[in-house]
Order: C-alpha cells, then sequence, then structure tokens
C-alpha cells in the first residue's frame, strides 16, 4: 500500500487551527460571509479574514478567525485559492441543503475531507490512515507521527525544521478533540469545552482510566449511502482514474479508501458496495460471482456525487420538513 504523504503532489501541514477545534455555527458563518462578499462583488474574499473587520464580524478573536478560516478550508467548504464557496460549501450550506449541520450525513462529509488525503490536517490522515494500533494515547501519537516525519525529512519530502514537537503535540491535541466528546466537569459550560460537531460521529471513544484512547470500527449507522458513494468516488477519481475495478480488501484498507477513511470494517464496506450498482444506476457494478468481491466502473467519472448528496438532502431532511 502506498503512503499519500510520500506524495510530493500534496502539502503537509501540522498547524494552522491556532489550536481551536471545529465549532458549531463556525462553517455557516464563514460560508454566509463569504457568499455575502462574493454577492457584493468584492474581488478578494480574503479582505473579510482582515484582523479589523473580521473581529467585528464574527465576534470572535484574531486568532479564532484564523481558525474558521483554516477548518473552512480544510473541510472543503472553501476554495483554498480564492476563499470561493465550492460545490460542497454550497450543497451543504444554501437552505436547500443543511446549513445548521443537523443531519448526521453533513458531518460525515466534513470527516471525509479532513482526513481522506495530506493536507492542512495531515495528522487527521495519517491517524486514520496509516496508524494501525487499537489503542492508544496521545503520547503514542506524538512519537508515531514524529517517527514518519524524520522518515519524510530523511527522503528529502520534507524540509521544515519548525514542523517541532511541541507542534505535533498541539496537532495531535487537536486531531483528539475533534471527535472525542469530553465530559462533564460539573463546573457549567464553558467556551473551551464546547465539543466539536464531528464529536458526534464517536470516532475515537476513551478507554477509561489512563487517558487511552481506541477508534471505533465497524459498521456505520448514521453513514448514508450517499455519502459512502462520495468516499468512494473521490478515491477513484483522485488516486486511481486508470482503475476500472476495486476488490473490498482494497476499499477497505488501501490509504484514503473510504474503509480507511470511515472506519468500516470488510462486511461493512461490502454491504455498501452492494448498493452501489442502484444507487448509481448500474454506473457502478457490484459482483461477487466468480467469489472475488469487487465493484467495477468503465467511467467512474460518470457519477456525480454531489446530485446523491443534494437528493439526499431533499428526500431526509425537506420531505422530514414538510
Amino acid at each position: 500500500m502506498k503512503s499519500l504523504l510520500d506524495n510530493k503532489d500534496y502539502k503537509l501541514q501540522f498547524a494552522g487551527h491556532e489550536t481551536f477545534t471545529l465549532r458549531y455555527g463556525w462553517l455557516k458563518k464563514v460560508f454566509d460571509a463569504v457568499s455575502k462578499a462574493e454577492a457584493s462583488g468584492i474581488a478578494d474574499p480574503s479582505i473579510i479574514f482582515a484582523d479589523s473587520r473580521s473581529i467585528a464580524d464574527f465576534g470572535v478573536g484574531k486568532n479564532m478567525v484564523q481558525s474558521m478560516r483554516h477548518w473552512a478550508i480544510s473541510t472543503g467548504i472553501l476554495k483554498d485559492s480564492t476563499l470561493l464557496p465550492t460545490s460542497l460549501g454550497r450543497t451543504i450550506f444554501n437552505l436547500e441543503g443543511d446549513p445548521y449541520l443537523e443531519y448526521p450525513g453533513s458531518l460525515w462529509l466534513l470527516h471525509w475531507h479532513l482526513a481522506a488525503l495530506p493536507g492542512r490536517c495531515t495528522t487527521w490522515h495519517w491517524a486514520f490512515n496509516e496508524f494501525n494500533e487499537p489503542t492508544f494515547d496521545r503520547d503514542l501519537l506524538v512519537s508515531r507521527l514524529m517517527a514518519r516525519i524524520d522518515l519524510l525529512r530523511e527522503s528529502g519530502r520534507m524540509k521544515e525544521s519548525r514542523v517541532t514537537e511541541t507542534t505535533v503535540r498541539r496537532d495531535v491535541e487537536c486531531f483528539v478533540r475533534t471527535y472525542l466528546a469530553k465530559s462533564s466537569t460539573g463546573k457549567g459550560l464553558h467556551e473551551e469545552n464546547l465539543e466539536s460537531p464531528l464529536s458526534e460521529l464517536a470516532l475515537i471513544q476513551p478507554m477509561g482510566v489512563g487517558g487511552g484512547f481506541q477508534f471505533r470500527r465497524g459498521p456505520k449507522p448514521t453513514l448514508p449511502n450517499e455519502v459512502f458513494l462520495y468516499g468512494l468516488v473521490s478515491f477513484w477519481n483522485e488516486l486511481y482514474k486508470t482503475r476500472r475495478e476495486f476488490s473490498v480488501e482494497s476499499l477497505t484498507h488501501e490509504p484514503g479508501s473510504p474503509g480507511r477513511v470511515f472506519l468500516l470494517d470488510e462486511e461493512s464496506v461490502a454491504e455498501r458496495l452492494a448498493e452501489m450498482s442502484d444507487l448509481t444506476d448500474g454506473v457502478i457494478r457490484w459482483d461477487e460471482s466468480t467469489g472475488l468481491r469487487q465493484v467495477y466502473a468503465s467511467d467512474p467519472s460518470a457519477v456525480e456525487p454531489l446530485d446523491h448528496i443534494r437528493n439526499l438532502y431533499k428526500i431526509t431532511l425537506h420531505a422530514r420538513a414538510a
């Protein structure tokens, strides 16, 4: 299995969140502000993140504004190059989508963009796609990630000396808090104790005393097939454009695959793949007749995953509201 961290197409980053995890309401605030700037004809949306203006508009401090910007780009809501809304951002945060992130499928989409590929959230990608320990604590994550960074330096892939153990430790702490629900301290709800919305996915679970954790691998009842399809097609088109088939094992264990990113076991992946033919009108086909459980597609790019996400919102959210 090839590590995507070795791929020079992806810039590696271990900071940018200013130690703040993603918070409820942040992405909508950023999306609304950028959309308003776009509608007003502002040529450079980065102006809305300028210190004096952003502190007034967002009602938070300078570092938190930069964190909001970081998370909006990292989750695929804004384009890194232009800071304009992406198609995913418009799909989720317009009125026909799920602007308040009330539906678990939206959180799974955000998680996919954090963890599927290296980039602004390299620790997130590494933890879900390369770290294989069943149980861990923060110190183990830091030591293993530092060892991986050392290998990247030795190969010439990463030369930034500023990526220190302190930087990595802060990144690991933010990573854990992104997915781990904090227990009540009995001191009331303080701003620093607000959970990340991705804690609802329960991908990291505490193991009781000792500060240990484990990844929750297995079936994911709140993961819609449409979001699994989004991940599958994204993985296929991004990393294997010329490939025409995948085995269950590959889609469970390959770095960047839906199985790795969504923490699914092989049987869960197989069950999802068996649904893809009906969902895509046969563009992606499931076959186990030869004893090899595989999916096939002559042109996976013919599937537009966001169309399925929009339909999912229409059926699940707006039909319920009616």
